[in-house]
């Protein structure tokens, strides 16, 4: 029988190399920023995912980057609920959104998959959408674009530091809900973030 944890925080992501800068894998970014924050070592194998377990504003955290690709995430995130006796609520899932401008972050209680992908995976596995996720928004409007070959294409250097902050936002706003709850952590970040200003061309 595996510590007991209260929560699983996981990032959404593919694995790979060739996709570590693209927009779609921004949940893994955040997982790697918490962890760096924490001390936590992301590297075990469970429940086809990488995890690392550690204290997080006085809770015993559970990081996890699943590595069943991102149309199978809920394979891995159901694992992990089993294994650790989480019920969902304890649960927070952090990902990219297309929806929203780029470097918004958005914090929401529960919600559909909205078209995402792995999102959508995630609630037919764990059977509900009760609970808690970070978004954070990817969309560069002309820069960018809409479909699979954006979100899957490498980012701009330029682009990618611009990636890094807003991991890091998104690992302090998981840090908030971990130590505040949900309402609160909305009531800061849903307001602060109104996105990265780019720059017309």
């Amino acid at each position: 029988m595996p510590d007991q944890v209260d929560f699983l925080v996981v990032g959404l992501g593919n694995p790979g190399e060739q996709y570590e800068f693209t927009p779609h894998n921004v949940g893994f970014q955040v997982i790697d920023r918490l962890a760096e924050l924490n001390a936590i070592r992301v590297t075990r194998k469970e429940s086809d995912a990488k995890v690392g377990s550690g204290i997080v504003n006085g809770k015993r955290t559970l990081l996890a980057k699943p590595q069943t690709f991102m149309n199978e995430s809920g394979r891995s995130v159901n694992g992990l609920l089993g294994r650790y006796e989480l019920k969902p609520n304890r649960l927070i899932v952090v990902y990219d959104e297309l929806d929203l401008p780029w470097g918004s972050l958005r914090i929401r209680p529960n919600g559909s998959a909205a078209g995402h992908n792995g999102m959508r995976s995630i609630i037919a596995h764990v059977g509900t959408q009760m609970f808690p996720r970070v978004r954070l928004g990817v969309d560069l409007g002309r820069e960018g674009g809409r479909g699979p070959d954006y979100l899957l294409s490498p980012l701009k250097r330029s682009q990618r530091q611009e990636l890094e902050e807003m991991a890091g936002q998104a690992a302090k706003a998981v840090e908030s809900i971990i130590a505040e709850g949900v309402e609160k952590s909305m009531a800061i970040y849903n307001r602060r973030a109104q996105g990265l200003k780019q720059e017309e061309e």
